[in-house]
């Protein structure tokens, strides 16, 4: 009975929390959320760099049985040859599939946007947001590399990368741990 009581109380307090906390703290399920943040991923580019492609007589498509699960943590990248990357030569490189690039900050592999755990599934919102708007990881870590556009992302409104969070968590979660960034060619971490 008093096991049970406390079940009770602890249930009770975690709702009144919930129910306490901003509107604009929990990621919108509402259909028209989600539909507009599909929008805004669709024509902000986001599968052009985190989701897989299949090579085709056209060009790269979008691998759609991996939407937006970033570089694949399987795959190998490809050697690259020396001195490609140089003043006058290359400024950066792209594996075929476009999920991870090659430049003077290093290797950088797109992150996987899924809900999964192993890509935004632990994730907030407000995470989320912080990260568009300060170009860290989780909003408070490591620097997210280039490519990734974020200062032009970070200029939306909250309610656009709420509506693109909403989007996000909508997905199928997919079960990919991207690798770290590697650093520049003759550097160590």
């Amino acid at each position: 009975m008093r096991n049970s009581l406390l079940l009770i109380a602890l249930y009770c307090a975690c709702s009144v929390a919930m129910a306490q906390q901003p509107a604009k703290h929990r990621v919108s399920k509402d259909a028209a959320a989600v539909a507009r943040g599909r929008y805004l991923v669709t024509v902000g580019g986001c599968n052009d760099c985190h989701s897989p492609k299949i090579q085709t007589a056209q060009g790269p498509v979008v691998d759609t049985s991996r939407l937006l699960s970033g570089h694949p943590a399987n795959e190998r990248l490809p050697e690259l040859p020396p001195g490609l990357l140089a003043p006058g030569q290359w400024g950066a490189v792209t594996t075929s599939d476009e999920t991870a690039w090659v430049g003077a900050w290093g290797t950088s592999f797109a992150a996987n946007l899924t809900p999964d755990p192993t890509g935004l599934g632990n994730w907030t919102v407000e995470m989320f947001i912080n990260s568009m708007r300060n170009g860290k990881y989780m909003g408070i870590s490591r620097p997210i590399l280039p490519p990734m556009p974020w200062a032009y992302y970070g200029k939306m409104s909250d309610k656009d990368l709420e509506a693109i969070f909403a989007y996000l968590r909508s997905l199928r979660p997919i079960a990919n741990l991207v690798p770290e960034a590697l650093p520049p060619a003759g550097t160590s971490r």
